[in-house]
C-alpha cells in the first residue's frame, strides 16, 4: 500500500463496508440507501459481521498504518490520512443523472458487456462535465475504452470510487452527502 499511497496526507475511498458493529442484519446506513435510492434500484446489500467479517479487519489495517475513518478535515492542517466508504451505484445515479442504476454487475455476458459500454460512455461524459481539469494517464484512458472483463470491471469500479473521493476533496465536502455516521457506518455520495 505505501508504494501507491505513500506516507503523507491521503484520502482513500473504498467500495466496502468499513464500519459495522452489528453481528447480523443491516446497518442503519444500508437501510437508508434503500430509502433514498431504492426507487433507482441502487440500495446497498446489508453488511454485518456474520456475512462479511473481512472489511473491518481491512479497516483496522489502515488504522494501524495511520489512517482514520472519516471524511472531515481534508484541507485543514495538519493534513490527514483518511479512509471512507463509498458505494458506486447511488453515486452513478447522481453524477450521471440516471433514473435507474446501470446493470453491469449481473446477467449474461452479452448484456453485461452492453451495460458496461454504457457505463464507460457515461463515465467519459461525467469526466468532461464534472472533472474538466482532471488529466488521465494512458492506462486509465485505455481502461475507459477496454472491452468488458471482470478485471476491467473491477478496475473501472476502483477508478469511479477514487472519483467519488476526488469529488469530496475538490469541493471540500460541501457537495457530498454523508449517509450514516462513524459509529454505525457511513457512505459518501456526491451531491450535484
Amino acid at each position: 500500500m505505501a508504494r501507491h499511497v505513500g506516507t503523507g496526507p491521503a484520502f482513500l475511498t473504498v467500495d466496502a463496508p468499513l464500519v459495522y458493529p452489528n453481528p447480523t442484519g443491516a446497518r442503519p446506513v444500508d437501510a437508508l440507501t434503500h430509502v433514498r435510492f431504492g426507487k433507482f434500484h441502487a440500495g446497498c446489500h446489508p453488511a454485518n459481521l456474520t456475512k462479511c467479517p473481512r472489511p473491518p479487519r481491512l479497516a483496522a489495517k489502515f488504522v494501524e498504518r495511520g489512517f482514520r475513518l472519516g471524511w472531515e478535515g481534508l484541507h485543514q492542517p495538519p493534513s490527514l490520512r483518511l479512509i471512507a466508504e463509498v458505494y458506486p451505484h447511488p453515486a452513478m445515479v447522481r453524477l450521471f443523472g440516471l433514473s435507474e442504476r446501470i446493470r453491469y454487475k449481473r446477467g449474461r455476458v452479452a448484456e453485461r458487456t452492453l451495460e458496461f459500454r454504457r457505463l464507460q460512455r457515461l463515465l467519459q461524459s461525467c469526466l468532461r462535465e464534472h472533472f474538466p481539469k482532471l488529466r488521465l494517464d494512458a492506462v486509465t484512458e485505455a481502461l475507459l475504452r477496454a472491452t468488458w472483463t471482470k478485471s476491467v470491471e473491477d478496475q473501472t469500479d476502483a477508478f469511479f470510487c477514487a472519483l467519488i473521493g476526488y469529488w469530496h476533496w475538490l469541493h471540500d465536502g460541501a457537495r457530498t452527502e454523508v449517509l450514516g455516521d462513524l459509529a454505525t457506518g457511513f457512505i459518501l455520495i456526491p451531491r450535484l
